[in-house]
């Protein structure tokens, strides 16, 4: 049985601050887990403080005087992965210009901690398996077994029962790696130690800066607790550091800290992948919002016109009330009929829908045919898709830099990896 002066020494040694039961009984189970040379499964939301507890689990393990790598699995490309855990031979791809060793060859008989497992592709999952399960891999381009004696800790903040479910994550790999699963809660559910964290942050950048630090009224901690902070330990050492560095009085009020922590958090970037991190399959990135909004207010706009184009026809809009807000067919120009007569009369800018026809030759149906035929033509037009934009925005980039991936990837401000699950699923030749 662990004590709870151990743990409390454990918390001083890699400077984990907290008494939460949750957090005690997440290092808990690292401890008991350490000397042992099971595989071990850490989950909880991102910026929760995962890879803290890889480190103590390798320290306090047999294995502490081997290396320890920490990976992030889905900062890797897809095409560059498997050479850079397993090795590559000389020539084995384009700019293989000579043999390498992969992190499973280099941190024999130390540990490794493959961060965000769930990003891993399954061609890699495969391999990984083969090694937990034999210590056997084979570098890319060569057919010679061989060998390695390492200690997986792998930490994901996606759901990984659901990634097994929808067929993006091996079942056989999950259950390997989940032999000692630890969770690490998010901050929202460690109630005080959202306070003892806000105090070490603003006493570090007391240090730092030579200022005095920072305090939290009873009010303040109390709304500090109370926010969801999606964000977790990230979010709230920013928000400390703000309040450190903008306040000039250093004693806060719940008032003053109310206006640096987001009102609405649902609105937040994080919200889109949900709880504990897990997207669902969604790959947003800001650019995609941005199109998205963008499409969202253009396709509001349609409906405002042809809302206003139908109370005209039906007699029930002036048409004055068109001429005070005329700004909002500027894109289009032609004429609206003025409520005086037509010859003391001046053009306004508007839809061309709503010009009307003084030919005489086409008679009251044909005037409306054209109008609907002009609506529905115009909606055609604006009613571009996202993913459609996105795709021929994927295809110019491609053209620009002559299918060289990186360089197009870099261009569009996504990852290689991104634009090639892009271009697998606009099937892009």
């Amino acid at each position: 049985m662990i004590e709870p002066s151990e743990i409390q020494s454990i918390k001083q040694r890699f400077g984990i601050i907290g008494n939460s039961p949750l957090l005690n009984h997440a290092i808990q189970v690292a401890m008991q887990a350490s000397p042992t040379e099971m595989t071990v499964l850490i989950t909880g939301e991102s910026g929760s403080g995962k890879e803290s507890f890889s480190k103590i689990i390798h320290s306090l393990s047999l294995r502490k005087h081997g290396k320890f790598i920490a990976i992030n699995c889905g900062a890797i490309p897809e095409g560059t992965i498997d050479s850079e855990l397993f090795g590559h031979e000389k020539g084995s791809f384009t700019g293989a210009h000579e043999a390498r060793k992969g992190y499973f060859e280099v941190t024999d008989g130390g540990t490794i901690f493959l961060d965000e497992i769930g990003e891993m592709p399954l061609g890699t999952q495969s391999r990984l398996l083969r090694v937990l399960e034999n210590g056997e891999f084979i570098r890319v381009g060569s057919s010679k077994v061989q060998k390695t004696n390492v200690r997986v800790i792998a930490a994901t903040n996606v759901n990984l029962i659901k990634a097994v479910e929808k067929g993006k994550f091996r079942e056989d790999l999950y259950y390997r790696l989940n032999t000692v699963p630890i969770f690490v809660p998010p901050l929202r559910e460690r109630g005080e130690d959202m306070v003892l964290l806000f105090r070490k942050f603003t006493t570090d950048f007391s240090e730092r800066y030579h200022v005095k630090p920072i305090t939290l009224d009873a009010e303040a901690q109390a709304l500090l607790m109370r926010y969801p902070f999606p964000g977790n330990i990230r979010q709230l050492k920013n928000i400390a550091e703000q309040v450190s560095l903008l306040e000039e009085t250093r004693e806060v009020s719940a008032k003053t800290l109310g206006r640096y922590l987001p009102q609405d958090s649902s609105r937040l970037p994080v919200a889109l992948t949900g709880q504990s991190g897990s997207n669902d399959g969604m790959d947003f990135s800001e650019r995609d919002i941005l199109y998205k909004v963008l499409f969202d207010m253009k396709k509001d706009m349609n409906e405002l016109k042809k809302l206003v184009l139908e109370s005209f026809q039906s007699g029930n809009l002036n048409t004055s009330i068109l001429q005070k807000h005329q700004g909002l067919f500027e894109d289009i120009e032609t004429k609206i009929p003025s409520q005086e007569s037509s010859e003391s009369s001046s053009p306004y800018t508007v839809p061309l829908v709503l010009e009307p026809q003084k030919s005489g030759n086409l008679d009251d149906l044909d005037y409306e045919e054209d109008i609907i035929e002009d609506i529905l033509h115009e909606e055609d037009d604006n009613s571009l898709s996202l993913e459609r934009k996105e795709k021929e925005m994927i295809l110019k980039a491609l053209r620009k830099h002559n299918n060289k991936r990186k360089y197009a990837a870099q261009d569009l401000g996504i990852s290689e990896r991104t634009l090639y699950r892009k271009i697998k699923q606009y099937e892009i030749e």
